[in-house]
């Protein structure tokens, strides 16, 4: 029709997309393969030639360097040695010669033979100023490309030179035999290169369903908005990991530069190495959390499949910095949780002042501060409340690294009124230092020391009291050296609450050594300070406090009449001041009770009855640390030098051991009884027969129990440890001591040996007494020579008057037998025996009574007099000093004798 246009198909498929790129494609690719043909042949001989250039330099070089050329040179004849070294490497090395050369270019060597010892040809003198020289030259070969350079010695001379190269003939045969592999090549690719253009125009029309340019435009123009609008970042990578698109928002929330696309993952700079191996992976991802700098990105992935295959992954990526933020407070907020709850649990574990102070130090150490020191008041360290003003000690030093320059540990410190520590501890509020470089007050306390911690590094600090009770025990010190930022108001308040539960610890450690002082003050002061004097027994003996707490054990020796001695080891239940305390109450009873001088059992019935006393009276009122006794032990033993017998009774205690004088020990099997207290049950008293230099062995379970072994294997080790003979009580003691003594005693421990000596005969008098009045005169008469014997005269009278009225009451008010014995020892002794049971009684005669008197008159002239009850008989008995009455403590017996004073 008229007007109407017609176009053929071949026209309509040329003016679309596809085919206007067919046709820019297929011309271009025959421009780049002219273009490519020049290029490469160029670029053939430019690289052939320098590859040349380089082979040789890399040759010369290697062999102007290798070993043994500088002693090669020195030889007398350089070629016989270098000619055949230089054509293997030539051959080697793929040149076409090697010439070693002295520094006036006389060859050495050189592939033809016949010109060793001409001159090189070739410019030398840049190889003989130390250079490595290239060029072309007409050489003996023809055309050469040849470098030079210089063979060096040890100071740096140049003392020879080694040149190689290659021929230019071999160098442009290799290009002339690439030439036709290069042509083929090129058209090879361009007839692949078109067939691959007309191939993605079929399938670019394809994919753009024909659409015309303008729509193309008007579609990208669509998506490049809603991509780069979108708050979201979205990547697409290809099967192979090569990023194909990344919207703005990618590359903002990862840092990815503008031309990150195209580029393959690894190569992609700045992005995060964990963002990385999740693109790579191409593995499903669905909100995986991941940071990537100082973000923290959500990340959700899929692969995607295109005609039905995954080929690559798209990636949509979520800024929760915010997240972050919170995420990075709640573990802030959690790790000061865990600090104070480990502090509570770390911190406090024993009741001494010194250790919560050192685990204090620890606990914070690195998490809170990196280096942490604790001074405590000097009052604390011994229990006291201190005072203002208050001089501290460092106890604690705590730190990432051991030499720092701060006080050490047990340091006397008087802090300055300007600085922190002690403002702290007047106010009884944390001070937080910022800057210590900037902080005057701070630095006038030790100048020098002050400015060696800031040069050391430590920038920053918290000082604050540990107080407890309103009571300001020291100041702790936080110290900053290694995180750059100082301790800011959050760090403080932490500073603060940690410190103030360490306070309530380190309140009770301090009360604990108070009363611990306390305890073993009173304990030593009840204990014997020093032995009594006596000479029925050598003693050694020991006695340790529980570390965690003064005990009750307690020991005694008590010197009884006769020669005799007790001997008392006992334990009360518990610590502190109230076992103590108890452990006094029981020691003062059996004092008490032995001075009635009754046999071990009673002694022992007697004490027990006075533990149900005591715990009937806590019964009634106040409370248990005041009062009633949780339970007791002791073990009572009398020896009698005279006898050589030993009356030993046990409540509940550990049975002794003896030690024979050959070294054999024994565990006494004596009767057990009950514990002080249960009642109910009789004690029974074992006897037994000591040789002279044996040793009785007394002690408490703390020397033989501990958590690591039972009293069975304790009671073995101590019976070992005394098998010896020849010892005397303080080796024996010794040897006990090293073998059994804990390091730290969880209960006291008491040990008692005693050696038993004998009073032999020459020392004891005895006479049977008939039961008539005229054997008193004889009697006196008889002690009389005997004192002149012993060379006492001066005791003649008073022993006289002595048994004139022991004996005159024996056979008045007792039965028979009746008999007298003398005792001679650190004191004379006056015993007279009869089988009455009847008690005598002191009194105190008026001046009409005929009688009365004796037991007066006895009591003014001896020390000490009594009455004890054996199972046959009773024994009254006078003590006297060998060395006589002083005349201050003479009696005047003018109102008894009825004499008128001269």
């Amino acid at each position: 029709m008229p007007g109407t246009s017609v176009r053929s198909p071949l026209s309509n498929r040329f003016r679309s997309v596809a085919g206007q790129v067919f046709v820019l494609q297929v011309a271009i690719v025959v421009l780049l393969a002219a273009a490519s043909l020049l290029a490469l042949v160029l670029q053939s001989r430019h690289d052939i030639d320098r590859e040349a250039r380089n082979r040789s330099v890399a040759v010369a070089e290697t062999f102007a360097h290798s070993l043994g050329l500088e002693e090669a040179l020195a030889a007398p004849d350089p070629s016989a040695v270098l000619q055949p070294l230089t054509e293997r490497t030539r051959e080697d090395a793929g040149v076409d010669f090697i010439v070693v050369m002295d520094t006036d270019g006389i060859r050495y060597t050189h592939p033809q033979p016949d010109r060793i010892g001409e001159r090189f040809v070739g410019t030398i003198e840049p190889s003989l100023a130390g250079e490595v020289h290239t060029e072309s030259v007409d050489g003996p070969l023809g055309k050469e490309i040849q470098a030079v350079v210089p063979v060096t010695s040890a100071d740096g001379e140049v003392i020879a030179l080694v040149s190689a190269g290659l021929t230019v003939e071999n160098v442009t045969g290799v290009v002339d035999r690439q030439l036709p592999v290069i042509i083929l090549a090129i058209a090879t690719g361009l007839a692949l290169a078109t067939a691959g253009t007309a191939l993605i125009s079929r399938r670019l029309r394809r994919q753009t369903h024909g659409l015309g340019t303008q729509e193309m435009t008007r579609m990208y123009e669509h998506h490049d908005a809603v991509l780069h609008a979108v708050r979201e970042g979205v990547l697409i990578t290809d099967g192979d990991g090569r990023l194909l698109l990344a919207n703005d928002e990618a590359k903002r929330l990862l840092g990815l530069p503008e031309d990150a696309e195209g580029r393959h993952i690894d190569d992609v700079p700045c992005l995060d190495r964990r963002m990385a191996d999740l693109l790579l992976s191409g593995r499903e991802a669905t909100d995986e959390v991941l940071e990537a700098g100082d973000r923290l990105l959500v990340v959700n992935q899929r692969p995607t499949h295109p005609r039905g295959r995954p080929e690559g992954s798209a990636i949509t990526i979520r800024d929760s910095t915010e997240m972050q933020i919170l995420t990075s407070r709640a573990e802030t907020a959690r790790r000061r949780l865990k600090l104070l709850y480990d502090a509570g649990g770390e911190v406090g574990t024993s009741l001494d002042v010194v250790r919560t102070a050192e685990e204090l130090a620890a606990v914070a150490v690195p998490r809170f501060a990196d280096y942490v020191t604790v001074d405590l008041a000097e009052q604390v360290l011994d229990g006291d409340e201190p005072g203002p003003g208050a001089d501290m000690r460092r106890t604690a030093v705590s730190g990432i690294t051991s030499d720092h320059p701060l006080y050490p540990r047990g340091r006397l410190i008087d802090f300055l009124p300007s600085t922190p520590q002690a403002r702290g501890y007047g106010t009884g509020r944390a001070e937080l230092v910022p800057h210590l470089s900037e902080a005057p007050g701070w630095h006038a306390q030790d100048p020098p020391r002050a400015q060696a911690i800031v040069d050391y590094g430590i920038h920053s600090l918290i000082a604050a009291p540990l107080t407890a009770r309103g009571v300001v025990l020291g100041v702790v010190n936080f110290w900053r050296s290694q995180k750059p930022e100082p301790f800011d108001e959050d760090e403080l308040s932490l500073a603060e609450e940690l410190v103030a539960r360490a306070a309530v610890s380190m309140d009770n450690a301090r009360r604990y050594t108070r009363e611990h002082a306390l305890a073993v003050t009173l304990q030593r002061s009840l204990l014997p300070r020093a032995l009594p004097e006596q000479s029925a027994v050598d003693v050694a003996h020991f006695y340790l406090p529980a570390q965690s707490g003064v005990g009750g054990d307690w020991f005694d020796v008590i010197p009884l009449p006769g020669s005799r001695v007790a001997l008392v080891v006992g334990d009360v239940v518990g610590h502190g001041l109230h076992a103590a305390a108890t452990m006094g109450r029981l020691r003062t009873a059996v004092h008490n009770f032995s001075s009635l001088d009754l046999p071990p059992d009673e002694i022992l019935a007697r004490l027990d009855d006075l533990v149900q006393r005591i715990d009937h009276d806590q019964d009634g009122g106040g409370d248990e640390a005041n009062g009633g006794v949780l339970g007791a032990t002791c073990l009572y033993a009398v020896y009698d030098p005279v006898s050589r017998r030993c009356a030993v009774a046990r409540a509940g205690h550990l049975p002794p051991l003896v030690v024979a004088p050959d070294g054999t020990t024994e565990i006494l099997e004596l009767p057990a009884g009950p514990p002080l207290g249960l009642g109910g049950m009789p004690f029974e008293t074992a006897e037994l027969y000591l040789e002279e230099g044996s040793q009785l062995v007394l002690y408490t379970d703390g020397l033989v129990e501990e958590r690591s072994r039972d009293i069975g294997e304790g009671l073995e080790l101590l019976r070992g440890a005394l098998s010896r003979p020849g010892r005397d009580p303080r080796e024996s003691l010794d040897a006990v001591l090293d073998i059994l003594l804990p390091a730290k005693p969880t209960d006291d421990v008491a040990l008692l040996i005693a050696r038993t000596r004998v009073l032999g005969a020459e020392r004891v008098a005895q006479w049977d007494v008939p039961f008539e009045p005229s054997a008193v005169g004889v009697v006196r008469n008889a002690a009389s020579k005997q004192l002149d014997a012993w060379e006492l005269p001066d005791l003649a009278f008073a022993t006289e008057l002595i048994l004139s009225e022991l004996v005159t009451n024996a056979l008045r008010h007792g039965s028979a037998p009746v008999r007298v014995r003398l005792l001679y020892d650190h004191t004379l002794t006056c015993e007279v025996w009869d089988a009455s049971s009847t008690a005598p009684h002191l009194r105190y005669a008026a001046t009409t009574d005929e009688g009365g008197r004796g037991l007066f008159l006895v009591a003014q002239v001896s020390e000490r007099w009594g009455t004890r009850y054996t199972p046959e008989a009773k024994v009254i008995w006078a003590e006297q000093s060998p060395h006589g009455p002083s005349e201050a403590a003479a009696p005047d017996l003018t109102d008894f004798l009825d004499v008128d004073p001269l």
